[in-house]
């Protein structure tokens, strides 16, 4: 199958509340979605989804920013090797509100803590691929590349890991 060359431009861009993200869609399927930097000049402004699968995109990670324990059904394209596949498999086991350290996700794989923090790295499709129950033994651990422990992107993880922290306790109830 060719590679359908990655468009530069958004054909989406909403506010979520950690931050506004870029859609990038087909008529069929999800290609990608970006989280923002808060100071780049390309999310200056929102650009409504404007076909029926971006709109259900939007309203789809609207629903999970309301309600973390919201499932995603939505049409992905093929992505990645097929060990990040692998990777992104069992990240979408992991429920919400709970996680998975690197090791235990490599161990697992029957691989290395470093190749599963690569996949990640390389997933197009968080948070609906959810990278960011994968944590590092002594903390939060590195999101899709970043290194600072002050970045947007390790803000955007802390977030997501509190707003789905509530439901553990109400999956073991249930």
């Amino acid at each position: 199958m060719p590679l359908t060359p990655k468009p530069m431009t958004p054909d989406a861009v909403i506010a979520l509340p950690f931050g506004r993200m870029g859609l990038f869609c087909t008529d069929e399927q999800v290609l990608r979605l970006d989280y923002l930097p808060p100071d780049t000049p390309l999310i200056a402004p929102l650009i409504a989804p404007n076909t029926p699968l971006c709109r259900a995109v939007a309203a789809q990670l609207r629903a999970y920013a309301d309600d973390a324990s919201h499932r995603f059904d939505l049409p992905l394209a093929a992505a990645g090797t097929a060990y990040q596949q692998r990777v992104w498999a069992l990240l979408r086991q992991i429920p919400p509100g709970r996680t998975r350290t690197y090791g235990d996700a490599a161990q697992e794989l029957h691989s290395a803590a470093r190749a599963v923090g690569q996949a990640c790295a390389a997933n197009p499709f968080a948070p609906i691929v959810p990278c960011h129950r994968i944590v590092a033994q002594g903390g939060l651990g590195g999101f899709a590349h970043s290194t600072a422990q002050d970045g947007y992107l390790l803000g955007i993880k802390r977030w997501l890991l509190q707003h789905e922290a509530g439901l553990e306790s109400t999956q073991r109830h249930a």
